[in-house]
């Protein structure tokens, strides 16, 4: 892979514990068939666990956003869990069809799960999200969300720290968590990928994110970045191997995990299930190092608590 190979070399340190924590969010996933799986039955954490249900206010996206949390304690580093192309607006991937909370319960970690952003990227959209299945226009403005409204808002309703966290991400969320941290390296000291599109200005990839994108709720990958051949290319922007050398020059913790290239029993029977395993072709899955800088914004306002109780367990979230 493309990516991995510019990342040799690249130097980074981070705690012990952090380290731990993301690397089980990064490899756990892959028991259950986080490529193409289906909703597995009793992957929810169990009830009981103090899990609430934020509602943090979003200036730039004119709404509130639901977010999934569970506190590792005062002054507790987060892990950002983003979720894959068919993201859904009533729970996060992670945790429909995983027990992450469980992981997570006395880690010192805390646990942040964003709930909708279906077909984002986690980007800041250059124009609305126009999507043809929900019939409407929303806007997205995902970045400034997670590294300045989120951290802020957290850090003064759940005393969360703002800087030294990790952020791991599952296919469409795997360029956007390196993204998120070269931009972003104070707030994100760690990064990881798994089955992510690690250059996608290259090639044909553009236009296979949108077709990916119009199946998955009829958006535009235009209304996202614009065309390739635009001045100043937000494609080439937003490619981790076109931005490789900050992310080495700062140092973030980088962990890649992806296919070889082979359709496999991951995908079962899923044709596009099968075509991702192939495209996140590389090499067996490593660590790697890397990072980048934050802006810093404050929006505080009202938050709800809810008492947990698991949902209905529907497609994956994680097909492309």
């Amino acid at each position: 892979m493309k990516f991995v190979g510019k990342m040799r070399g690249a130097a980074a340190g981070l705690s012990r514990r952090l380290t731990v924590a993301v690397a089980a969010a990064a490899v756990l996933p892959g028991l259950v068939g986080v490529v193409g799986g289906s909703a597995t039955a009793g992957a929810w954490s169990r009830p009981g666990l103090p899990v609430e249900y934020l509602d943090v206010p979003s200036a730039g996206m004119g709404r509130d956003i639901r977010v999934e949390f569970q506190s590792g304690g005062a002054g507790a580093p987060a892990l950002y869990l983003l979720d894959g192309m068919r993201a859904r607006e009533d729970n996060n991937g992670w945790d429909i069809e995983l027990p992450t909370f469980e992981w997570f319960l006395n880690s010192g970690i805390s646990v942040v799960m964003p709930v909708g952003g279906q077909s984002s990227f986690y980007t800041d959209w250059y124009k609305p999200a126009c999507g043809t299945k929900d019939g409407g226009c929303k806007t997205y403005k995902w970045e400034t969300f997670l590294t300045q409204e989120l951290p802020q808002w957290l850090a003064a309703n759940r005393d969360v720290k703002p800087t030294g966290s990790a952020v791991v991400g599952l296919s469409m969320a795997g360029s956007s968590a390196l993204m998120l941290a070269a931009r972003h390296p104070d707030q994100f000291i760690y990064a990881a990928s798994l089955s992510g599109t690690l250059n996608p200005s290259e090639g044909w990839w553009p236009m296979l994110i949108g077709v990916s994108m119009g199946d998955a709720g009829g958006y535009k990958a235009d209304d996202m970045w614009g065309k390739t051949g635009d001045p100043g290319n937000a494609w080439k922007a937003n490619d981790p191997t076109e931005n490789v050398a900050t992310l080495a020059n700062n140092g973030t913790r980088i962990w890649v995990y992806c296919g070889n290239g082979k359709p496999g029993e991951l995908g079962g029977t899923d044709i596009p299930a099968k075509f991702l395993e192939a495209s996140s072709a590389g090499p067996t899955p490593r660590s790697r190092r890397s990072t980048s800088r934050p802006a810093a914004r404050t929006v505080c306002s009202t938050s709800r608590r809810a008492v947990r109780t698991p949902g209905p367990t529907g497609a994956s979230s994680c097909r492309p």
